[in-house]
């Protein structure tokens, strides 16, 4: 029997033993727990009041209306074209400067002359100094090229007097053809054109003169049974700034109002070479 009671007493006191490690090992551990969470909701609570506080903290960028932004944009955009106008302009002009120049070595119409025009008056060169002058060789019997192109230049003469500000252009024609072109023949042909043109005709030493100074060619045809001819010749019309100088030049392929236009170019950039 005390064997019995000491056996059940070893149990219990085995148990208690048992119970109270347990008991001691939690009681360690549970601070710990206890602290563990307590400080993730904690943490959880104060990271989302940081948060709060950095959005609030964060100053907001002020938000660019259509209206400034389409103001910015036309601004660079006017910038832009601007300056490519600028440089367009400058290139033109760089390249009207080296074509007066290739034009000026030429020395095409540097020299004189000695003519007689539609109303038999003796003319020279200098008679029309001080003057633009559009100039072209043709001749009274010619059927279409030289009607055509004296009609083109008198248009574009006409084109150019529509703005008072421009001073006028002299139309000149000058025969290659001494032999029909007579002072008469020449006085009805020039008035079928503009009012102001000038026609000059004179001898065929003097014609081949002029024609040689301009660089003009020209040659007869063979005759028919009429006596009747035609002249092959350059088809130019010659533009003279009023130092009487070779300015430019304009061929078939240029309509009355680009002439007009390069005319009108010409005269806004013109700059006496005499001072």
């Amino acid at each position: 029997m005390y064997v019995g009671v000491r056996c059940s007493f070893h149990r219990a006191l085995s148990s208690l033993l048992t119970r109270g490690a347990v008991q001691n090992v939690l009681s360690r551990r549970s601070p710990s727990l206890s602290r563990h969470v307590p400080q993730s909701k904690s943490f959880s609570i104060s990271s989302s009041y940081n948060q709060k506080q950095q959005q609030q903290s964060v100053p907001r960028s002020p938000s660019v209306s259509l209206r400034a932004r389409v103001t910015v944009s036309c601004i660079i955009g006017g910038a832009a074209l601007g300056i490519w106008f600028y440089l367009r302009w400058e290139k033109q002009e760089q390249k009207k400067v080296q074509q007066i120049q290739q034009l000026r070595t030429l020395a095409v119409g540097q020299g004189d002359f000695s003519l007689v025009d539609h109303t038999g008056q003796p003319r020279t060169k200098s008679s029309w100094r001080g003057n633009w002058v559009l100039l072209y060789f043709g001749f009274t019997h010619c059927p279409d090229i030289c009607p055509d192109e004296l009609q083109k230049l008198s248009s574009a003469v006409s084109l150019l007097d529509k703005d008072p500000a421009l001073p006028h252009v002299l139309p000149v024609f000058i025969s290659i053809d001494p032999e029909r072109d007579s002072v008469e023949a020449i006085s009805k042909y020039v008035s079928e054109f503009h009012p102001r043109l000038l026609g000059l005709t004179g001898s065929p030493e003097q014609v081949k003169k002029v024609a040689q100074e301009y660089r003009v060619y020209y040659s007869v045809g063979p005759k028919d049974e009429d006596n009747d001819y035609i002249l092959d010749h350059t088809i130019i019309i010659y533009l003279l700034n009023p130092d009487g100088l070779f300015t430019d030049y304009y061929g078939r392929g240029k309509t009355d109002q680009e002439i007009a236009d390069s005319v009108k170019s010409h005269m806004q950039t013109y700059t006496s070479v005499f001072g």
